[in-house]
């Protein structure tokens, strides 16, 4: 057995309970379905930025505490192997031979295929020793119950900018049906964005169901080398998911 799986005690919420369990106890939780373990602050004149995202993904709101973390949180939401996300979902507690340690991850992830995922967000240079600490301990936990650990940071600049106008179309009220349908018609061939859209009828219409489809992978872009524009290409994915 792992000795990991009695080094380290999770404390999470259930119903409004607090309960503290060692980690090999708590592998099998619903971890993305619990509230978050501290609440976010908002503090006056601060350097983060704390809110709430809706994530279609979840069907409901999901906390983040900077604007790095909200991008992490776009990312996952449009991702088609991802089927749930909380955020700090529990704190994980340890003694690193000097003194008692604990840290809230900022994500888990529920994967399509039932693995479950941790996610911290921090940007490189934000890496201080304290924090290093804590992102190996966390990883070693994860190895231990067989999920996956990753330390994320600052995402491609024009891939999250394509990202985050693509989220406003992220509801499922975004995709009327024929619209959808006549959209993965057209682009059955790579054609220019604007031009497609203009073939099903009404831009004004046809174009957010168009980003929708392409928030959902149903319709495909490259978004990593220029922002969307009316000549971007846009085709239909092989198999309606990237």
């Amino acid at each position: 057995m792992d000795p990991a799986l009695g080094a380290f005690d999770l404390v999470f919420y259930d119903d409004g309970t607090r309960i503290r369990r060692p980690l090999g106890g708590s592998w099998n939780v619903r971890f993305e379905h619990v509230p978050p373990v501290r609440p976010f602050r908002w503090p006056k004149g601060g350097k983060s930025f704390a809110g709430w995202y809706y994530a279609a993904t979840a069907g409901g709101h999901i906390g983040y505490e900077s604007w790095l973390e909200r991008d992490r949180l776009i990312l996952l939401d449009t991702d088609p192997g991802v089927t749930g996300i909380a955020s700090q979902p529990f704190w994980l507690h340890w003694h690193d031979g000097h003194r008692k340690r604990r840290h809230a991850p900022d994500y888990f992830v529920r994967l399509a295929d039932g693995r479950g995922r941790i996610v911290d967000v921090r940007a490189g240079d934000r890496i201080d020793e304290s924090a290093a600490e804590a992102f190996e301990a966390t990883g070693r936990a994860c190895r231990a119950v067989g999920w996956e650990f990753v330390r994320v940071g600052v995402p491609d600049p024009v891939l999250m900018a394509n990202m985050r106008w693509l989220a406003r179309y992220r509801r499922s009220r975004c995709r009327l049906s024929d619209v959808a349908e006549g959209l993965l018609k057209v682009f059955r061939e790579p054609t220019p964005l604007r031009a497609g859209a203009c073939e099903v009828g009404d831009p004004i219409l046809a174009l957010p169901v168009l980003f929708h489809l392409l928030w959902s992978h149903e319709l495909v872009a490259d978004l990593t080398r220029q922002l969307l524009a009316s000549d971007s290409t846009v085709h239909a994915a092989r198999t309606r998911q990237w």
